[in-house]
């Protein structure tokens, strides 16, 4: 199998809320939508898809790798979003999100001298 790139994807009750909370989490809007009912972000060879999927909203987790957890933690601030405290952990500093359906977005930032 070759693989060429990696979607995560996260449902959703209404594609327009879900988009503004995941344009303020990206600073961007979505790159595509490529179906009724889907937004995609990419990030690279990975990226995230955003579906309306109602019965499955509220089921997911996203994991994204930060350089700078306090300064991602203040822009999101600024950008409107709740955010939490963060969190140390063994190998990671992590903050937890929730988006407008309850679906969790962990930022996380490696230790030093984890990678």
């Amino acid at each position: 199998m070759s693989i060429t790139r990696i979607f995560a994807n996260l449902s959703c009750r209404d594609l327009a809320t879900g988009t503004r909370w995941f344009a303020a989490l990206f600073g961007r809007e979505p790159d595509r939508n490529p179906m009724t009912g889907l937004h995609e972000w990419d990030r690279g060879d990975a990226g995230l898809q955003l579906y309306e999927k109602p019965e499955d909203a509220a089921r997911g987790t996203l994991t994204l790798i930060v350089d700078d957890i306090h300064e991602e933690r203040h822009r999101l601030s600024e950008a409107g979003l709740a955010v939490t405290e963060i969190e140390g952990a063994d190998y990671t500093t992590i903050m937890r999100l929730r988006d407008p359906d309850g679906n969790l977005v962990v930022l996380a930032q490696p230790n030093e001298g984890d990678g």
